[in-house]
C-alpha cells in the first residue's frame, strides 16, 4: 500500500477512534490556527483540504489565508493574525529572508510558527514539514536520463522551466536535482532557462524557446503550472512524437497528460500536499500541548511515469476521493 493511500486510511481510522471525543474540556475556546498558503492551484487546494481534515480532528478552529504570492499581503496576514491572537500560524513562506521578520514578531507574541513547502532561513518555526526539493527534482532527473538514454541514444538538448522569482529557495533546489541526474550524459545540452510557473505564461515560454532553438527536444518543468504549459506548447507547435516533457508536481491534469496518446508527458513527481497539510496541523497541536516535534518532517515524493499507466490511474482514483472528500 503506497504512503499516501496509507496516511488517508489511517485519517479515517484515527477519525473514527477520536468520534466521540472531546479534544477541549466543555467550555473552553477550542484553539485557533491560522493556515496561510500562497496560490490557489490544486496543491494548495489539497493541503488546505489536509489542514481541515487534521483540524476537524484535533478539535482546533482553522482560520484559512492566502497570500496571492504577494509579499506585501503576506505581511498584512501575519500581522493580522498576531492582533487576533490566534494560537498558532501554519504557513508556507514566500521568502526564506524577507518572510523572517513577520514570522519574528508572531513568534515574540507566544505564537507558534509552523512552515511547510517552503521555510525561512532563521530558526524561527518550531518544526519545518517539507518535501525534499532536490529529490523531487532529482526523482525526475533519473527518469529523463533513463528515457534520453533509451529514445534519444543518450543525447538530447533541453530547456527549463523554472519558477526562480516566485519561491527561488524550492525553484533551485529542485532545478539542482533534476540537473545533476543529466549531469552523466555528455550528450545533453540545456541550452534555455526560463522562469514560468503559471500555465498561459509557461505556454508563451516554452513557444518562444521551441521557436528560437527548433532543436530543443526535452523541456523539464518544476511546478505543475509551468508543466502543463510546457506540454501546451509543444502540441500546438506539432511537434509531439519529437519532444518531450517531464515535471515536477502531479495533479488531474498531468495525470491525464501522461494517459493521453500524444507521447509528451513522460514523468513527473510530485508531493504529498493532502499529508503536508495534515501533518502542519497536528504538529502545531502537538506543540500547543507541549509535546515534543523534530524540527524538520521530510515526507516522500511520488513518480508518476508514463511507462506505468495503472500508477497514474490509481492516483487519480485517490486524488478525486481526497477532493470529494476534503472540502466539505
Amino acid at each position: 500500500m503506497n504512503s499516501f493511500r496509507t496516511f488517508l486510511l489511517c485519517s479515517i481510522i484515527v477519525g473514527v477512534s477520536l468520534s466521540g471525543c472531546q479534544q477541549t474540556p466543555k467550555g473552553t475556546p477550542p484553539r485557533k490556527i491560522a493556515g496561510i498558503v500562497f496560490q490557489e492551484d490544486q496543491f494548495f487546494r489539497l493541503v488546505l483540504f489536509g489542514m481541515r481534515n487534521a483540524a476537524a480532528q484535533e478539535g482546533v478552529q482553522l482560520l484559512e489565508a492566502n497570500s496571492a504570492g504577494r509579499p506585501d499581503k503576506e505581511i498584512q496576514l501575519v500581522n493580522t493574525y498576531i492582533a487576533q491572537g490566534v494560537d498558532a500560524i501554519v504557513i508556507s513562506p514566500l521568502s526564506a529572508r524577507a518572510s523572517m521578520s513577520a514570522l519574528e514578531r508572531a513568534r515574540s507574541k507566544g505564537i507558534t510558527v509552523i512552515t511547510y513547502n517552503t521555510t525561512v532561513e532563521r530558526d524561527i518555526p518550531a518544526s519545518y514539514i517539507e518535501s525534499d526539493q532536490v529529490a523531487l527534482g532529482a526523482s525526475t532527473g533519473r527518469a529523463a536520463r533513463t528515457f534520453i538514454e533509451r529514445s534519444f541514444g543518450g543525447k538530447a538538448t533541453v530547456a527549463l522551466l523554472a519558477f526562480d522569482s516566485q519561491a527561488p529557495e524550492q525553484s533551485r533546489a529542485r532545478t539542482e536535482g533534476f540537473v545533476r541526474e543529466l549531469q552523466s550524459l555528455p550528450g545533453v545540452r540545456i541550452v534555455a532557462a526560463q522562469d514560468a510557473w503559471l500555465a498561459e505564461l509557461a505556454v508563451k515560454k516554452a513557444g518562444d524557446i521551441l521557436t528560437a532553438n527548433p532543436d530543443v527536444n526535452v523541456f523539464w518543468a518544476a511546478n505543475e503550472g509551468g508543466t502543463v504549459g510546457a506540454v501546451m506548447a509543444v502540441k500546438n507547435s506539432g511537434k509531439a512524437g519529437r519532444v518531450v516533457v517531464f515535471g515536477t508536481d502531479t495533479g488531474e491534469q498531468l495525470a491525464d497528460f501522461l494517459l493521453a496518446g500524444d507521447g509528451i508527458l513522460q514523468a513527473v513527481t510530485g508531493q504529498q500536499p493532502f499529508a503536508i497539510g495534515a501533518r502542519s496541523v497536528s504538529t502545531a497541536v502537538k506543540v500547543l500541548k507541549g509535546e515534543s516535534v523534530d524540527k524538520k518532517i521530510s515526507l516522500p515524493g511520488r513518480l508518476l511515469t508514463r511507462e506505468r499507466p495503472d500508477e497514474v490511474r490509481q492516483f487519480k482514483e485517490e486524488l478525486q476521493k481526497t477532493l470529494n472528500s476534503g472540502n466539505p
